[in-house]
């Protein structure tokens, strides 16, 4: 009697769409998130002040707290996503996504506002971590990076034009009218997948749900000094970066009082990052991704560095211009780093590639919250805590990645 030996291990397959198409897809997919929070940047004290919020800290939560709602979010949808497939967990996480938005849209207080945030949070997971799933089953290593970085591309468009977005909308039509924004691109998105996507989990793929084969995966990838490494990398330069971010209103109408110029700043430093997005996808297949890392870690210490110099030496606010062109090109090498980290902690992680994505999706975001908050509130009248939050959080990026990389080399991966 001879025995069949079955093959578990998800091969992937050609995508249904063509490369241009796909890609363009998933950016519009997983740019909800930015849209979701970079729309808002400009109507921060607008809504603070109609909303009664006590204080500047209290409004920053407008957009980290959205992070805490996606950490949840990509707990629950990572499971779902290798349980039921892909396609409903982006339909699920879109209908979740616009009730949060009618919300948010009727909030009559900063609390229903910030509950609003939590639940459109946790809905836009389920688009973020099933597009997530998805790619990895089409694309692995290597080739994965690729097909990220040029997602990645289409998807910093959206950092760019969103403030603008935002302050167009709330000048023309008020505040609330950004989440009637963000419910019209939800659904556009939502049709356009279900018109153009196919399932890319089969049924015999599908992993069943349980709570003890939840934890197993959850231990297991505790274990994986590659998923480790890179994923506390990716939370602490994230939380460094999340600073920034929450905090870009204070830094460019409050020190540099550059008024209605604030989406063009904003938007010149998200095209860094666009940049270099552009930039890995080109060398990431010629130089591979750990090289391309190794190189953004070093790069990235310097720049971080020179702003703490810069700060030092201008008593928290250097001149505008030094202040745009440090950042720019230290973003550049954060957007390298972007574009590669998540791939490298995905590697290991194809047999269970939604559980995977979660995991790694909701510590990241558990671990960059706490620190953007922290850096957040010593932030006022000085650009300081923006630019040690950098050199003291980059530090600890350059040690754990470089200890993935170190256990990435030991140690063949998934492939």
């Amino acid at each position: 009697m001879t025995t069949k030996t079955i093959n578990t291990t998800p091969t992937p397959a050609r995508p249904p769409l063509g490369l241009v198409e796909f890609i363009m897809l998933m950016a519009l997919l997983t740019s909800l998130v930015a849209l979701s929070i970079d729309a808002m940047l400009p109507a921060l004290d607008t809504i603070g002040s109609e909303l009664n919020s006590t204080s500047k800290q209290q409004t920053y939560l407008i957009i980290s707290i959205f992070f805490v709602g996606m950490a949840f979010g990509q707990l629950f949808f990572g499971p779902f996503a290798d349980a039921r497939g892909r396609r409903l967990t982006i339909l699920v996480g879109l209908i979740i996504f616009l009730l949060g938005t009618v919300v948010c849209y009727w909030a009559s207080s900063i609390e229903m506002l910030l509950l609003g945030r939590v639940i459109q949070a946790f809905g836009v997971s389920g688009p973020r971590i099933a597009s997530m799933a998805l790619i990895r089953d089409l694309y692995v290593g290597d080739k994965m990076a690729r097909v990220m970085s040029f997602i990645t591309v289409i998807f910093i468009l959206m950092p760019m034009v969103a403030p603008l977005i935002g302050q167009v909308v709330m000048q023309l039509v008020g505040w609330r009218h950004i989440f009637s924004v963000f419910a019209l691109v939800a659904v556009i998105a939502g049709l356009w997948f279900f018109a153009r996507q196919g399932e890319t989990l089969p049924r015999a793929m599908r992993l069943k749900f349980n709570w003890r084969q939840f934890w197993r995966s959850v231990q297991w990838l505790v274990k994986q000094p590659v998923v480790m490494g890179a994923s506390i990398g990716m939370g602490t330069i994230f939380g460094a970066f999340l600073a920034y971010l929450s905090g870009s209103q204070t830094i460019f109408q409050d020190i540099y009082n550059t008024g209605e110029m604030f989406p063009l700043l904003f938007a010149t430093l998200a095209f860094s990052i666009g940049a270099a997005s552009l930039f890995n996808g080109i060398m990431v297949v010629r130089l591979g991704m750990i090289r391309l890392i190794s190189a953004a870690l070093v790069l990235m210490m310097a720049f971080s560095l020179t702003l703490v110099i810069l700060s030092t030496v201008f008593d928290g606010k250097p001149p505008l211009l030094a202040f745009m062109a440090t950042m720019f090109i230290g973003f550049f090498f954060i957007g390298v780093l972007f574009g590669n980290l998540n791939s490298l902690a995905m590697q290991p992680v194809g047999h269970i590639a939604g559980v995977g994505a979660a995991f790694i999706g909701s510590f990241t975001s558990f671990l960059a919250v706490p620190i953007a908050v922290f850096v957040n509130y010593f932030l006022s009248d000085s650009i300081a805590p923006i630019a040690y939050g950098f050199l003291f959080f980059g530090g600890l990026t350059f040690i754990s990645v470089r200890f993935a990389i170190k256990a990435a080399r030991a140690v063949p991966l998934d492939d």
